[in-house]
C-alpha cells in the first residue's frame, strides 16, 4: 500500500506538471507527462482492491496517449507496416478464447433457452440499431461514422464474462451468450453491416464473412479442440493467454490510434462522446428489455453487460481487412478502453447490490 501511495502521489505530480506545461506554453512536455500520469496510476491502482480492475485500462490509455503523440513509432518499423500484425493478434486472442471454452458452454441454450435467445437477439438488435442511429445523427465523415455501426454489429467478447462475474450476474448465461453470438457473427455481422452501414461505405458481405471466419471461428474452433484434447495438461497456457490477449488488444488499439491520429485530433472529443453514449445506452436498453420479459435480476444484469460490451478486437481486425483502420477502426479503438471503464463501474455498483431473485 505504501508503494501504491507513492505512485498515486507521483501521478498527481505528473498531472499538475502537465497542467503547468500547458499554461506556460511548454507543449512538448505534455505528452510524456500525460503518459507517465497513466502509468503511475496503473501501478498505484494495484494496491487498492476497488481500483485494481482499472489498472489495465490505465495502461491502455498510456499506450493510446503515446500512439497519438508519437505516431511515427507505432505505424511502421523500417519498411514493416505494423498494421499487418493486427489480424494475427486477433486470431491469437480468439484461439485463447477457444481454449477456455467447452461444448457445455453451448449446452446452456438447452438449459436456459429463453434468456439465451433474448440475450442473443438483443445483442444483434439493440447495438446495431443504436450504432446506425448515432452514426446518422453524428455528422461525422462516412467512414468514421460507419465505424460506430461496426462496433455495434460485432458480438460481445470475453471481457463481458469477467464483468458479469464481478457484477454478481449469471456467468453461465454470459458465457453461453458470448459463445453463441460469436458463432453467429460470420452471418449476422456482415448482413447487418450491409444493411445499416451500406449507405456510408461499400460492404463486401462475402469477404467480411470470410474475414470473420478466419479471424474468429477457425481460431476459436482450434482452441476448443485443443481444450478438449489437452484439458488440464497445459496449465501454463491458461496462465499466459490472458496476458497475450491483453497485449493483443492493446497493440491493435495503439496501431489504429497512431494510423488515425489526424482524424482523432479533428473528431476525437465528439467520437468519444458518441461512443460512450452508444455503450451506456447498450447497458440501459439491454437491462430494461430483459426486465420487460420478466427475467430474473441476475439474468437482466447479464444481458445488459452482453449488449453493452462488444468485441472491439474483432471490429479492429475487420477495419484492417477492409483497409480503413485510420477511419473505420477509430470507434473500436475508443470503445474498447471506454467499455472497460464503464463496465468496471457498473460491476462495482451491482456487486454491492446482491440480487434478490
Amino acid at each position: 500500500m505504501h508503494i501504491s501511495k507513492f505512485f498515486l502521489y507521483s501521478a498527481l505530480v505528473a498531472v499538475v506538471a502537465c497542467g503547468g506545461a500547458a499554461l506556460t506554453g511548454n507543449l512538448p512536455f505534455i505528452p510524456p507527462l500525460l503518459i507517465l500520469f497513466f502509468i503511475f496510476l496503473s501501478i498505484a491502482f494495484q494496491g487498492y482492491p476497488a481500483l485494481k480492475g482499472f489498472s489495465y485500462t490505465m495502461v491502455i490509455l498510456a499506450c493510446f496517449a503515446a500512439a497519438v503523440s508519437y505516431p511515427q513509432y507505432f505505424t511502421r518499423w523500417g519498411n514493416f507496416d505494423l498494421s499487418t500484425l493486427i489480424t494475427p493478434s486477433i486470431q491469437l486472442i480468439m484461439f485463447g478464447m477457444g481454449t477456455t471454452m467447452s461444448l457445455k458452454d453451448f449446452a446452456g441454450l438447452l438449459k436456459m433457452p429463453t434468456p439465451v435467445l433474448i440475450g442473443v437477439t438483443c445483442q444483434f438488435a439493440i447495438m446495431p440499431v443504436l450504432g446506425y442511429t448515432i452514426a446518422q445523427l453524428s455528422g461525422l465523415p462516412n467512414e468514421i461514422a460507419a465505424g460506430i455501426v461496426l462496433i455495434g454489429c460485432v458480438p460481445s467478447g470475453m471481457a463481458s464474462n469477467v464483468i458479469a462475474y464481478l457484477a454478481k450476474a449469471n456467468v453461465a448465461l454470459s458465457v453461453t451468450i458470448t459463445s453463441i453470438a460469436t458463432m453467429l457473427g460470420p452471418l449476422f455481422t456482415p448482413l447487418l453491416m450491409k444493411t445499416l452501414a451500406g449507405e456510408f461505405i461499400e460492404i463486401n458481405t462475402l469477404k467480411m464473412m470470410w474475414d470473420i471466419l478466419k479471424m474468429v471461428i477457425l481460431p476459436v474452433g482450434i482452441g476448443l479442440l485443443f481444450n478438449q484434447l489437452f484439458h488440464g495438461k497445459t496449465p501454463w497456457l491458461a496462465a499466459v493467454m490472458p496476458y497475450v490477449s491483453m497485449f493483443g488488444i492493446a497493440f491493435s488499439i495503439v496501431v489504429i490510434a497512431a494510423a488515425g491520429r489526424d482524424n482523432l485530433l479533428t473528431v476525437g472529443p465528439l467520437l468519444v462522446m458518441l461512443v460512450l453514449t452508444h455503450n451506456v445506452l447498450g447497458y440501459t436498453l439491454g437491462y430494461w428489455t430483459a426486465r420487460l420479459f420478466r427475467l430474473k435480476e441476475r439474468d437482466c444484469r447479464t444481458i445488459a453487460i452482453e449488449v453493452g460490451m462488444q468485441n472491439g478486437g474483432l471490429a479492429s481486425g475487420l477495419s484492417k481487412e477492409m483497409g480503413r483502420i485510420a477511419t473505420l477502426g477509430l470507434a473500436a479503438a475508443i470503445f474498447g478502453p471506454l467499455m472497460n471503464v464503464t463496465g468496471s463501474i457498473l460491476a462495482s455498483w451491482w456487486h454491492r447490490k446482491t440480487p434478490k431473485d
